[in-house]
């Protein structure tokens, strides 16, 4: 018969009864002390800058329609686009207008949005515009019927 648990000897760094070993408590402080950092430097390191801005200023005064002289008219419907009047694809029209701007530097350009246009489509036709050197680029609303 084998001997009971209870006869066998303790060992000699036994100090007390037996105890089940408790498990060490993991803090969740440090974890959030590091994040809190990281939140904090990452705030701080970047920019809010808005670098792909578009500038349109707005004439103080509505002027004569003298200075609309030789604009060109840039219509965006939602069929598509129109140059003084003509159907053309987004990149025929960059092409036209970037030609007309190597004749006429400062060539001033209306761009005219439908009622029911994306805002996307107007801010990618004026993107591209500018990235075709216009430089003297007017947003005009449609009038009111």
């Amino acid at each position: 018969m084998p001997p009971s648990t209870s006869a066998l000897p303790r060992p000699a760094n036994s100090f007390g009864p037996r105890t089940a070993r408790r498990r060490a408590l993991i803090s969740l402080t440090p974890l959030i002390d590091v994040v809190f950092i990281l939140l904090v430097f990452f705030m701080l390191a970047s920019s809010f800058l808005d670098w792909r801005a578009i500038d349109l200023t707005a004439p103080a005064k509505a002027s004569g329609a003298g200075r609309m002289e030789g604009a060109l008219l840039v219509e965006i419907r939602s069929d598509g686009l129109r140059l003084a009047g003509e159907a053309l694809p987004e990149r025929a029209l960059l092409q036209r207008v970037a030609a007309r701007l190597l004749e006429t530097p400062g060539q001033k350009v209306l761009v005219r949005p439908a009622a029911g246009v994306a805002l996307q489509d107007t801010i990618r036709l004026l993107d591209g515009l500018a990235a075709a050197g216009v430089t003297e680029l007017s947003l005009i609303r449609e009038r009111e019927r």
